[in-house]
């Protein structure tokens, strides 16, 4: 998967390298959760009695990457603050493919204008109150506050890839990265 492959050689070039064996577990969860990021261990929950299809895994597992890409460059504060936390949750819904339109449309969500930034500030709210225990408005104002900031950084991928020929295209540049600044 293009998206997974850029994460982890950007985990790597950050000084976090994955190692399947240490960094996944796959485990049975409550509720309707599909996975998520244990900061403590730095390991990604993928819960295989919730994930059906190969295409719902590679989301969760590029969305929880995002997670450890953020907790390995930016020290984010999960347990204290919330606005770390809505950060994370707003790129990770930004970046993974949770709000492509074809996935939109499988939950019969339809929209044209500003479509993708309600998807993403939707589903980041639904995430933090699927973590911590906070009220719903605690969760609202928490992304209106980080939206503009955390929705446009858009690292490692230099874009928000809406297919994965976008993320083919993102780990093309992410790897070409560095050659520019080589030849100066």
């Amino acid at each position: 998967d293009p998206y997974a492959r850029l994460l982890l050689e950007a985990l790597k070039q950050s000084g976090c390298t994955v190692f399947n064996d240490r960094h996944f577990s796959c485990e049975n969860c409550d509720g309707c959760v599909s996975g998520g990021f244990d900061a403590a261990t730095s390991q990604i929950v993928l819960c295989q009695n919730n994930i059906r299809q190969q295409s719902h895994m590679n989301r969760v597992v590029t969305h929880e990457l995002i997670h450890a890409f953020d907790h390995c460059r930016a020290h984010v504060d999960w347990f204290k603050n919330v606005k770390h936390l809505a950060c994370s949750e707003i790129r990770a819904a930004n970046l993974s493919g949770d709000c492509t339109l074809m996935n939109e449309i499988a939950r019969f969500k339809f929209g044209l204008k500003g479509h993708h930034q309600t998807c993403v500030r939707d589903r980041a709210i639904r995430s933090i109150l699927a973590v911590r225990k906070v009220s719903k408005e605690t969760a609202e104002k928490a992304v209106d506050e980080v939206f503009d900031a955390c929705f446009n950084d858009l690292e490692p991928f230099g874009r928000i890839p809406h297919s994965k020929a976008d993320a083919k295209r993102a780990y093309r540049d992410f790897q070409n990265r560095d050659r520019y600044n080589a030849n100066l």
